[in-house]
This record gives C-alpha cells, structure tokens and sequence, in this order.
C-alpha cells in the first residue's frame, strides 16, 4: 500500500517514518522557490489545524512555518515588529473584538471588490 503525501513535513519526519518495520519514504529536497510555495501551502494547513484543534502544539507548528518563511526571505524579527507596531498604530489592533458586518457606499470600489472575491474568502 502506498500512502502519497506530496507536502513539505519537519526535516526528521523521513527518518523517524524509516525506523518503522515495513515502511519505507520517498523525499526530495526542494530548492528555495519550491520551498517557498510550500510553505505557503503550509501556513494554511497549520492555520487551518489550530483552528480545528486550538492547541498550543498546533500554534508552535504555524509560529514554526513563520519561522520558516521569515528565515528563508530573510526578514528580521525588528523589521516584522516595526511593521507591526506601524499598523498597529494606524489601524488599531485585535483587542476590541470590533466585527465588521457591511459597509455601503454609493459607489463601487475596485479595491473592495477584489477583496472580497479573494479565494479564501469564499470558505466562510
């Protein structure tokens, strides 16, 4: 029985597969605009796995592909921070708990529009 996968799992997960009786793994090692799409990939998985779950296992593995992701752009934690901090600044942050149901306008908005049609959007 063979069981396909096709996605990027932590860098011992292959070894620890092989040391089982009777199984055996096929990898490869991606290069860096591989890796980047799968991480992509990734952060909605593990998104999708805390949501399911709420655990702090399940955070550690999104904040891992963060992780990941910041390295592999290499993005500084100060600069993430800044960037944070500046928005936080001009937009408020999350501690309000402020739900946004419609806004209505006169006119059409390009911008808007386009929001809303995001692909992950549609799931709700």
């Amino acid at each position: 029985m063979k069981y396909v996968y096709n996605k990027l799992v932590r860098d011992k997960i292959p070894e620890e597969i092989n040391k089982m009786k009777g199984r055996k793994t096929n990898y490869k090692i991606l290069n860096d605009d591989e890796y980047l799409q799968e991480l992509d990939k990734k952060l909605f998985e593990e998104a999708h796995e805390f949501i399911e779950e709420h655990s702090v296992e399940e955070l550690a593995d999104l904040m891992e592909v963060i992780s990941a992701i910041i390295k592999l752009r290499k993005i500084s934690l100060e600069d993430v921070e800044k960037a944070r901090e500046i928005k936080n600044n001009k937009k408020g942050k999350f501690e309000n708990k402020v739900y946004l149901i419609d806004v209505e306008q006169e006119y059409a908005d390009e911008r808007e529009e386009n929001e809303l049609k995001k692909e992950w959007r549609k799931n709700k």
